[in-house]
């Protein structure tokens, strides 16, 4: 059996379940073990046909869960799930594909903890035969259990497989992005901000990932359109070779790269200056999360040590960020 040292939940030593304050997050206050009483076998018909018709997306498949006397349990057949169970996807090619939850588990708990992004609440579970999985709290129901109504962005931008190819939650560009999101929410200024928070935190983090289906508005109480909350973010640089942004347009048109950009063909800090500017993110707003994201705060570290990934993961995270943070300084 695993041998549980953090909360694999929010990463906080100690625990070898998940702490009071996960459990009052991700549960809702219940008591619920980590460890499930089941294998995943991808293979299985009986297990496949569990997955109650969440669909599959990329490369990962999900499994719609509940909590039941203290157990997550996948829902039977025609219940409604509030958790997903992403376990690590069965595609040979990843590199290092067993350690995928976690590094989704990680690059989560960063956002939420250092950067104060607004994401799912997530977790990690363990299989019977130990494998990790990814959980996350469903947030498209309120707490009365009534579906609330979400629309992600290549749904607001009309585009489809068929009107737009089978890559079409890769076309367009950040600003096309930060423009749908100007023309469907009255308040638009405050969640420009936060649009902007978390497309920096995806090139630090290298989330190569951040396509149209990434990105979701969601209607509030009050029925306006708000940003929902982040997910699916992840250093994907570990798993596979991939550009700085998920969308073909990038950040900003070529014509407006710094000379940094233009040499290095990596963005610096200057680049997403010139992307707020254009994208209507407040003189002030802009100004504290560049100062957010340009120093290493050492919590970041510390995640990343107590982390489910092993050494080499490990390593290769800090890697990354700090050199995608290097070229993000340099001026």
């Amino acid at each position: 059996m695993r041998k549980i040292e953090v909360c694999p939940g929010n990463l906080t030593p100690g625990f070898d379940t998940y702490s009071p304050s996960c459990l009052r997050k991700l549960f809702d206050g219940k008591k619920v073990s980590p460890i499930l009483d089941f294998d995943f076998d991808a293979e299985s018909i009986d297990f496949a046909e569990r997955i109650n018709q969440l669909s599959i997306s990329g490369v990962q498949e999900k499994l719609s869960a509940v909590v039941d006397n203290g157990k997550i349990v996948l829902t039977s057949i025609g219940q409604q799930g509030r958790y997903i169970i992403k376990p690590a996807p069965n595609y040979k090619h990843l590199r290092f594909r067993h350690l995928i939850p976690a590094n989704e588990h990680l690059t989560m708990q960063i956002a939420k903890q250092v950067f104060k992004i607004n994401v799912a609440e997530n977790g990690l579970v363990f299989f019977a035969d130990n494998e990790a999985a990814y959980i996350t709290k469903r947030f498209d129901f309120d707490a009365e259990g009534n579906k609330i109504k979400q629309e992600d962005f290549s749904s607001l931008a009309q585009k489809t497989a068929s009107t737009h190819g089978k890559d079409f939650k890769y076309t367009g560009s950040y600003e096309d992005v930060a423009a749908l999101l100007k023309r469907n929410v009255s308040a638009w200024q405050v969640e420009m901000s936060k649009l902007f928070t978390i497309i920096v935190f995806n090139y630090l983090f290298a989330n190569g990932d951040a396509h149209l289906k990434n990105f979701s508005l969601q209607q509030s109480a009050d029925g306006d359109y708000l940003l929902s909350p982040a997910y699916d973010l992840m250093n994907t640089s570990i798993h596979v070779q991939d550009e700085d942004f998920a969308l073909q347009g990038g950040l900003i048109p070529q014509s407006e790269h710094s000379q940094i950009y233009c040499t290095s063909k990596h963005p610096c800090k200057e680049d997403f200056i010139t992307f707020a500017n254009r994208i209507g993110v407040l003189p002030q707003k802009r100004d504290a999360i560049i100062t957010l994201f340009s120093t290493e705060n050492p919590l970041t570290g510390d995640l990343i040590d107590r982390s489910f990934l092993d050494d080499t993961t490990k390593r290769m995270y800090k890697r990354s960020y700090q050199e995608r943070l290097s070229r993000f300084l340099r001026c």
